[in-house]
């Protein structure tokens, strides 16, 4: 590796390591095409993002603006390639010599951005859900002999020490009783509880314990890979993302965070609520220290004002007991291996789970498509469900997606219209994020990028 030092970033040429060591001719001619909003576009970002694990930067914009020197650039040589790299962070290096798993992460990203753009097809649903097996398979993710165990943990990435912790002892149990760990792979609650399970898989004598991690090229600027994934993938979309997590994952726990996690939150329960599903086994807890009661109590009741009682019971919440947890993961995970045995249904993804198009389709934010949303309690739960998941997408990219920054600079807030007996719960839910400070990494001044406005009769 030839490396050379620039004030506090790095030039370097990097050889794959184990992954992704050869590209056709026309693959590294469309990586190397430098066109505006093209693939090298997309690939310089992720790589960029991958690069700054361990930086405090949350704002896609921002993180670019600092490193707008940075490019990465495609060596085709007859025995492979390597990553011509200038102007990157010195934090992904030690003395010189680029950390491993960020190495890895950085082909990973080559991976699966080159395949993501040439070999899916998005034309229907099912086609939809068979691009996500078709990613993850490519990815490496399916393990047909294994017996389920995967528990996908959401949650901040700008989290409390105390909650950080608490996320760790909930890791720790989880791996204590073989369960291994998907998140969104970033910092925060998506960190915990992996280094927490690194401790007991070590304990344990694991020695082929996963750590899971998806996201997508919007957000990854905001929640850089964090060390610890060993198995990353990079989803086209959001929504692509999603649906992964909820079709690779076999129990699931939500810890204390802001936007995003409710965003999550209200995905999985429209999924839920869609008739198909209603006997699906899907365990979902609820989780935080003491001090995150209130927060779930906030939470709680923004679900049961807007989504109602049967939202409310798919899921438990449990406060200041990662043994409980750990407990009620595991009986849950038992149960959906008993379903999936009873309808011969693959273990390592779920096919019986119902997800329509509404939670599919990508939905960018703009200002016209923000106002547009229908929010109102004259149509099915799980329609609304989609449209509130929507209504905090466009919130989150206003937050930290480059895209969605640049549209509210360019035109002012974001207006959310509906039911006032929708956007009340709402504009509360949101405005004690803010009080709480989980919006923002900590220190930070928020300034909102919505504004609520009640439809009058």
């Amino acid at each position: 590796m030839k490396y050379e030092v620039v004030d506090t970033q790095i030039d370097a040429q990097i050889s794959p390591v184990g992954r992704m060591e050869v590209l056709s001719r026309a693959e590294a001619a469309r990586l190397s095409s430098h066109d505006q909003r093209g693939l090298h576009e997309i690939f310089r970002n992720c790589a960029l993002a991958v690069l700054n694990c361990g930086n405090g930067i949350d704002d896609a914009k921002e993180l670019l603006e600092r490193y707008h020197s940075f490019e990465i650039d495609i060596i085709q040589r007859s025995r492979g390639i390597k990553l011509d790299i200038r102007g990157a962070p010195a934090s992904a290096f030690v003395d010189g010599t680029m950390i491993r798993g960020i190495q890895e992460h950085l082909f990973t990203v080559l991976r699966d951005v080159i395949y993501a753009s040439t070999e899916i097809d998005v034309g229907s649903s099912e086609a939809i859900t068979d691009a996500v097996f078709h990613i993850l398979r490519n990815a490496g993710i399916m393990k047909p002999t294994l017996q389920p165990n995967m528990v996908v943990c959401w949650g901040g990435h700008s989290i409390s020490r105390e909650e950080y912790d608490y996320t760790k002892l909930v890791g720790y149990q989880l791996g204590l009783r073989g369960l291994d760990i998907c998140t969104g792979c970033g910092p925060g609650a998506m960190k915990g509880p992996m280094k927490g399970a690194t401790i007991s898989h070590a304990k344990q004598r694991i020695p082929n314990a996963r750590y899971l991690g998806f996201t997508e090229p919007g957000i990854i600027a905001a929640e850089s890979p964090n060390p610890i994934v060993n198995e990353l993938v990079i989803l086209p979309d959001v929504e692509k993302r999603l649906e992964a997590f909820v079709r690779a994952g076999h129990g699931f726990i939500v810890f204390p965070g802001g936007v995003g996690t409710a965003e999550e939150i209200l995905y999985v329960l429209g999924i839920l609520l869609h008739p198909d599903n209603a006997k699906l086994p899907f365990p979902l807890v609820f989780t935080g220290p003491r001090s995150a009661a209130e927060y779930f109590r906030q939470i709680d009741r923004f679900i049961g004002q807007t989504l109602g009682e049967e939202a409310q019971r798919r899921y438990k919440i449990i406060v200041d007991d990662p043994v409980a947890v750990a407990r009620e993961m595991q009986a849950g995970i038992a149960d959906v291996r008993a379903y999936r045995k009873e309808t011969q249904d693959a273990y390592y993804f779920n096919w019986s789970l119902r997800v329509e198009h509404e939670f599919q389709r990508p939905f960018r934010a703009t200002h016209e498509r923000m106002r547009k949303l229908s929010l109102h309690k004259n149509q099915p739960r799980h329609l609304l469900a989609a449209n509130l998941r929507r209504a905090f997408s466009g919130v989150v990219a206003g937050n930290v997606k480059a895209d969605g920054i640049r549209e509210i600079e360019k035109h002012g807030s974001f207006e959310i219209q509906g039911d006032p007996e929708i956007l009340q719960p709402m504009d509360a839910l949101l405005a004690s994020f803010v009080a709480q400070g989980r919006m923002k990494l900590p220190g930070k001044v928020y300034n909102p990028c919505y504004r609520i406005v009640a439809e009058t009769v």
